[in-house]
């Protein structure tokens, strides 16, 4: 299995006063637990604003720092977008793309998603490319969908680039709860073996209502977990990378 990797989107919740408190929680988890020995990955996603000090912040750490969105094209009159070149020049090291909100609120296709996820892989950005079924359905059906979506996205991108994939299906996301865990289990099975018979080793997480607790649970099915709302408290995301310091531990990773 991979190196169990935890990541956490702060969305838009955060003033920049608690956006920047919550950094420097971050920082002082990733000098003392099994992100500092390399064990777990630890990727932040803040807004765009306190990405500088973002990375300013966490410099000294192993721990990552990502962008929510980026510009599919580098350079132009493209008003109000970020350049991916730009979020690598600054330090960013990870790109969120095509999660739920970006495809149904701002309306990103399949073709804008691709382009976004190429554009990261040009720019030395690890892509964290978001997929799932809009409802509730059969884990085959869920999973065809989410299939269909990681082909496209991925059409002009190398098998050897590295990439990471969120399974987080639309109707978990903002929930009390997340998708039940035999749910989760088979998606992520069927999207491992579709990766893996396309000669890809792609670091799979679940996201979706992800909270503490649900990285034991859902075992080997999953390389970690895309956290929101459930890990804006630090002592929450402390949990969870004990977890996955655990699974580490347990010789799974």
């Amino acid at each position: 299995m991979n190196r169990p990797l935890v990541a956490v989107s702060l969305k838009m919740y955060f003033d920049r006063a608690r956006s920047l408190e919550y950094l420097d929680a971050v920082r002082d988890l990733a000098g003392r637990t099994a992100v500092a020995a390399g064990d777990v990955r630890l990727a932040v996603l803040p807004d765009f604003l306190t990405l500088s000090a973002a990375c300013e912040a966490l410099s000294s750490t192993a721990a990552l720092v990502g962008a929510q969105d980026l510009c599919p094209a580098d350079r132009g009159a493209f008003t109000g977008e970020v350049s991916g070149a730009d979020l690598a020049a600054l330090g960013c090291s990870c790109v969120e793309i095509g999660h739920a909100e970006r495809r149904t609120i701002f309306g990103e296709d399949d073709a804008m998603v691709a382009a976004k996820t190429a554009a990261a892989v040009r720019n030395g950005l690890t892509p964290l490319l978001c997929v799932g079924e809009a409802g509730r359905t059969t884990p085959e059906a869920a999973a065809r969908e989410c299939v269909r979506q990681v082909e496209r996205a991925l059409a002009e991108v190398t098998a050897s680039s590295e990439v990471w994939i969120a399974y987080e299906p639309y109707w978990a996301i903002g929930a009390a709860e997340p998708a039940p865990a035999d749910h989760v289990r088979a998606v992520c099975a069927m999207i491992r073996a579709d990766l893996a018979a396309a000669g890809r080793e792609t670091t799979l997480v679940y996201g979706g209502s992800a909270g503490p607790g649900l990285l034991t649970e859902l075992g080997d099915a999953v390389d970690g977990l895309f956290l929101g709302r459930f890990a804006h408290d630090p002592a929450a995301l402390a949990q969870v990378i004990d977890e996955a310091a655990a699974r580490a531990g347990d010789g799974r990773a």
